[in-house]
């Protein structure tokens, strides 16, 4: 019966929720890169590569997002996989974030754990609605 909805809204809630903390995830990131750029000898070789995660990361976020909002909408595998595929690549960055950036503080921590989180808890619900969309 392909009236039914298969559509997930738990689904484009964390895309949405995902959305705005990602926003503040990378204003938070990028102002304590700055700080520890002051505060900490911070070789200029590695303030580079680190502000380039960060940003790489930002520019991934954007078709990451609107595929998983399209795919999940339009009730179609193809942009959902997709968006599944570029949050692996949003993953990686964030684990770069989290264990190689030159620093580390606390708040990387708690910051790269709530997106890691959410990154996971999304792949789940994209995989379940890719599976209700495909039978």
């Amino acid at each position: 019966n392909k009236s039914s909805q298969l559509s997930s809204l738990p689904l484009q809630i964390l895309l949405y929720v995902n959305g705005v903390y990602y926003i503040f995830y990378f204003l938070a990131t990028l102002a304590m890169i700055i700080y520890k750029s002051q505060v900490f000898s911070y070789p200029d070789d590695f303030l580079a590569p680190d502000l380039a995660v960060l940003f790489l990361m930002a520019i991934l976020e954007v078709p990451r997002l609107y595929l998983g909002f399209k795919g999940n909408l339009t009730e179609a595998e193809a942009p959902l996989g997709l968006s599944l595929g570029l949050t692996v690549g949003s993953v990686v960055l964030c684990v770069y974030l989290l264990l190689w950036q030159t620093y580390v503080l606390w708040a990387d921590v708690l910051l790269n754990a709530v997106l890691l989180s959410a990154y996971g808890l999304e792949s789940g619900l994209k995989v379940t609605a890719i599976a209700a969309f495909v039978s």
